[in-house]
Protein backbone atom coordinates (compact mmCIF):
# COMPACT_ATOMS: atom_id res chain seq x y z
CA UNK A 1 0.00 0.00 0.00
CA UNK A 2 2.74 2.50 0.95
CA UNK A 3 4.73 2.13 -2.31
CA UNK A 4 1.50 2.57 -4.28
CA UNK A 5 0.62 5.72 -2.33
CA UNK A 6 4.10 7.17 -2.89
CA UNK A 7 3.87 6.42 -6.61
CA UNK A 8 0.49 8.16 -6.86
CA UNK A 9 1.79 11.23 -5.03
CA UNK A 10 4.76 11.35 -7.39
CA UNK A 11 2.38 11.19 -10.38
CA UNK A 12 0.34 14.10 -9.01
CA UNK A 13 3.45 16.23 -8.46
CA UNK A 14 4.71 15.41 -11.96
CA UNK A 15 1.36 16.34 -13.50
CA UNK A 16 1.25 19.67 -11.65
CA UNK A 17 4.76 20.69 -12.63
CA UNK A 18 4.65 19.42 -16.23
CA UNK A 19 2.46 22.28 -17.47
CA UNK A 20 4.93 24.96 -16.36
CA UNK A 21 7.89 22.90 -17.52
CA UNK A 22 6.56 22.97 -21.10
CA UNK A 23 6.70 26.79 -21.26
CA UNK A 24 9.71 28.30 -23.02
CA UNK A 25 10.59 31.21 -20.75
CA UNK A 26 13.40 32.19 -23.12
CA UNK A 27 11.12 32.53 -26.16
CA UNK A 28 11.64 35.63 -28.37
CA UNK A 29 9.76 38.67 -27.12
CA UNK A 30 6.70 40.06 -28.82
CA UNK A 31 7.11 42.95 -31.26
CA UNK A 32 5.67 46.31 -30.38
CA UNK A 33 1.98 46.83 -31.19
CA UNK A 34 -0.52 49.54 -30.15
CA UNK A 35 -1.61 49.08 -26.55
CA UNK A 36 -5.24 48.55 -27.59
CA UNK A 37 -4.11 45.64 -29.76
CA UNK A 38 -2.05 44.19 -26.91
CA UNK A 39 -5.12 44.42 -24.65
CA UNK A 40 -7.15 42.39 -27.16
CA UNK A 41 -4.38 39.81 -27.45
CA UNK A 42 -4.16 39.43 -23.68
CA UNK A 43 -7.95 39.24 -23.45
CA UNK A 44 -7.92 36.29 -25.86
CA UNK A 45 -4.99 34.54 -24.20
CA UNK A 46 -6.26 34.98 -20.64
CA UNK A 47 -9.72 33.74 -21.59
CA UNK A 48 -8.19 30.65 -23.17
CA UNK A 49 -5.58 29.85 -20.52
CA UNK A 50 -6.74 31.56 -17.30
CA UNK A 51 -3.08 31.91 -16.35
CA UNK A 52 -3.90 33.97 -13.26
CA UNK A 53 -4.63 30.60 -11.62
CA UNK A 54 -3.05 28.01 -13.93
CA UNK A 55 0.31 29.71 -14.37
CA UNK A 56 0.16 28.82 -18.07
CA UNK A 57 1.57 32.19 -19.09
CA UNK A 58 2.83 33.31 -22.46
CA UNK A 59 6.22 34.81 -21.55
CA UNK A 60 6.67 36.62 -24.87
CA UNK A 61 4.58 39.52 -23.53
CA UNK A 62 6.63 40.04 -20.34
CA UNK A 63 9.88 41.91 -19.88
CA UNK A 64 12.90 40.28 -18.28
CA UNK A 65 12.57 42.61 -15.28
CA UNK A 66 8.87 41.81 -14.73
CA UNK A 67 7.60 42.27 -11.17
CA UNK A 68 4.36 41.22 -9.50
CA UNK A 69 2.57 42.55 -6.45
CA UNK A 70 -0.71 41.93 -4.64
CA UNK A 71 -1.78 42.64 -1.02
CA UNK A 72 0.15 39.56 0.17
CA UNK A 73 3.00 38.85 -2.24
CA UNK A 74 5.81 40.58 -4.11
CA UNK A 75 8.05 38.71 -6.54
CA UNK A 76 10.26 39.16 -9.59
CA UNK A 77 10.31 37.20 -12.84
CA UNK A 78 7.49 35.79 -14.93
CA UNK A 79 8.64 32.21 -14.33
CA UNK A 80 8.48 32.68 -10.56
CA UNK A 81 4.99 34.10 -10.97
CA UNK A 82 3.85 31.18 -13.14
CA UNK A 83 5.17 28.55 -10.77
CA UNK A 84 3.79 30.37 -7.75
CA UNK A 85 0.17 30.58 -8.93
CA UNK A 86 0.26 27.03 -10.31
CA UNK A 87 1.33 25.78 -6.89
CA UNK A 88 -1.08 27.98 -4.92
CA UNK A 89 -4.31 27.19 -6.76
CA UNK A 90 -5.99 23.81 -6.99
CA UNK A 91 -5.74 23.01 -10.69
CA UNK A 92 -8.92 20.93 -10.68
CA UNK A 93 -11.22 23.66 -9.38
CA UNK A 94 -9.66 27.13 -9.61
CA UNK A 95 -11.03 29.49 -12.25
CA UNK A 96 -10.02 32.95 -13.45
CA UNK A 97 -12.97 34.00 -15.60
CA UNK A 98 -12.19 37.14 -17.59
CA UNK A 99 -14.85 39.85 -17.55
CA UNK A 100 -12.94 42.53 -19.46
CA UNK A 101 -9.44 43.48 -20.57
CA UNK A 102 -8.98 47.04 -21.75
CA UNK A 103 -6.29 49.68 -22.10
CA UNK A 104 -7.15 52.24 -19.43
CA UNK A 105 -4.45 54.71 -20.51
CA UNK A 106 -1.29 54.87 -22.63
CA UNK A 107 0.65 52.32 -20.60
CA UNK A 108 -1.90 50.49 -18.39
CA UNK A 109 -4.06 47.49 -19.30
CA UNK A 110 -6.73 46.64 -16.73
CA UNK A 111 -8.16 43.14 -16.48
CA UNK A 112 -11.33 42.51 -14.47
CA UNK A 113 -11.90 38.87 -13.58
CA UNK A 114 -13.75 36.52 -11.23
CA UNK A 115 -11.74 34.18 -8.99
CA UNK A 116 -13.24 30.95 -7.68
CA UNK A 117 -12.29 27.38 -6.75
CA UNK A 118 -9.82 26.24 -4.11
CA UNK A 119 -6.31 27.05 -2.91
CA UNK A 120 -3.72 24.53 -1.73
CA UNK A 121 -3.53 25.75 1.85
CA UNK A 122 -3.81 23.13 4.59
CA UNK A 123 -6.37 20.50 3.53
CA UNK A 124 -7.51 22.86 0.77
CA UNK A 125 -9.62 25.97 1.25
CA UNK A 126 -12.58 26.90 -0.91
CA UNK A 127 -12.55 30.45 -2.29
CA UNK A 128 -15.76 32.43 -2.14
CA UNK A 129 -15.99 33.86 -5.67
CA UNK A 130 -14.89 37.49 -5.78
CA UNK A 131 -13.74 40.06 -8.32
CA UNK A 132 -10.09 40.84 -8.98
CA UNK A 133 -8.56 43.77 -10.84
CA UNK A 134 -5.20 43.24 -12.50
CA UNK A 135 -3.28 46.26 -13.76
CA UNK A 136 -0.55 45.51 -16.29
CA UNK A 137 1.99 48.30 -16.63
CA UNK A 138 3.37 48.27 -20.17
CA UNK A 139 6.79 49.67 -21.07
CA UNK A 140 6.04 52.24 -23.75
CA UNK A 141 9.35 51.58 -25.55
CA UNK A 142 9.13 47.80 -25.82
CA UNK A 143 5.37 47.27 -25.33
CA UNK A 144 6.20 44.48 -22.87
CA UNK A 145 4.50 44.05 -19.50
CA UNK A 146 6.97 45.12 -16.80
CA UNK A 147 4.71 45.22 -13.73
CA UNK A 148 1.51 43.53 -12.57
CA UNK A 149 -0.51 44.59 -9.56
CA UNK A 150 -3.61 42.72 -8.36
CA UNK A 151 -6.35 44.24 -6.24
CA UNK A 152 -9.56 42.71 -4.88
CA UNK A 153 -13.10 44.02 -4.52
CA UNK A 154 -13.39 42.71 -0.95
CA UNK A 155 -10.98 43.08 2.01
CA UNK A 156 -8.57 40.31 2.94
CA UNK A 157 -10.38 39.55 6.19
CA UNK A 158 -13.53 38.84 4.16
CA UNK A 159 -11.65 36.44 1.89
CA UNK A 160 -10.14 34.53 4.84
CA UNK A 161 -13.26 34.50 7.02
CA UNK A 162 -15.41 33.26 4.14
CA UNK A 163 -12.98 30.39 3.50
CA UNK A 164 -12.70 29.33 7.14
CA UNK A 165 -16.35 29.85 8.09
CA UNK A 166 -18.45 29.62 4.90
CA UNK A 167 -21.70 29.73 6.89
CA UNK A 168 -20.99 33.42 7.50
CA UNK A 169 -21.14 34.24 3.79
CA UNK A 170 -23.92 36.69 3.07
CA UNK A 171 -24.41 37.48 6.76
CA UNK A 172 -21.12 38.70 8.23
CA UNK A 173 -19.14 38.57 5.00
CA UNK A 174 -20.20 39.71 1.54
CA UNK A 175 -22.14 37.57 -0.92
CA UNK A 176 -20.28 35.67 -3.65
CA UNK A 177 -19.61 37.47 -6.92
CA UNK A 178 -22.26 36.49 -9.49
CA UNK A 179 -21.37 34.16 -12.37
CA UNK A 180 -19.68 35.70 -15.38
CA UNK A 181 -22.06 36.19 -18.29
CA UNK A 182 -19.87 37.70 -20.94
CA UNK A 183 -21.61 38.59 -24.19
CA UNK A 184 -18.56 39.12 -26.40
CA UNK A 185 -16.17 36.33 -27.36
CA UNK A 186 -12.51 37.45 -27.40
CA UNK A 187 -10.71 36.83 -30.70
CA UNK A 188 -7.07 37.07 -31.63
CA UNK A 189 -6.62 40.35 -33.53
CA UNK A 190 -4.77 40.51 -36.82
CA UNK A 191 -1.13 41.29 -36.20
CA UNK A 192 0.94 43.87 -38.11
CA UNK A 193 2.53 42.69 -41.36
CA UNK A 194 6.01 43.36 -39.98
CA UNK A 195 5.72 40.32 -37.71
CA UNK A 196 7.77 37.57 -39.33
CA UNK A 197 6.29 34.12 -40.00
CA UNK A 198 8.71 32.55 -37.57
CA UNK A 199 7.68 34.94 -34.85
CA UNK A 200 3.99 34.19 -35.47
CA UNK A 201 4.78 30.49 -35.23
CA UNK A 202 6.29 31.05 -31.78
CA UNK A 203 3.10 32.79 -30.64
CA UNK A 204 0.82 30.09 -32.00
CA UNK A 205 2.99 27.42 -30.45
CA UNK A 206 2.45 28.89 -27.00
CA UNK A 207 -1.30 29.21 -27.71
CA UNK A 208 -1.48 25.46 -28.08
CA UNK A 209 -0.19 24.86 -24.52
CA UNK A 210 -3.47 24.41 -22.65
Amino acid sequence: YYPTLCRRRKEVVTKKSSLIDTIDFNAPKFQKVPIDTLAKILDYELTEKEWFVTGNVNPIYFSDDFEFQDPDVKLSGIENYARGVNKLFDQNTARAEIISCVASNSNIITVTWRLSGKVNIGPGLAIKPYICYTNFTVNEESCLVCFQEDEFDIPQWDVLLSSLFPFLIGMVTSSPAPPVERQDVPVMPKLPNNNSAGFLDSILGVFQQK
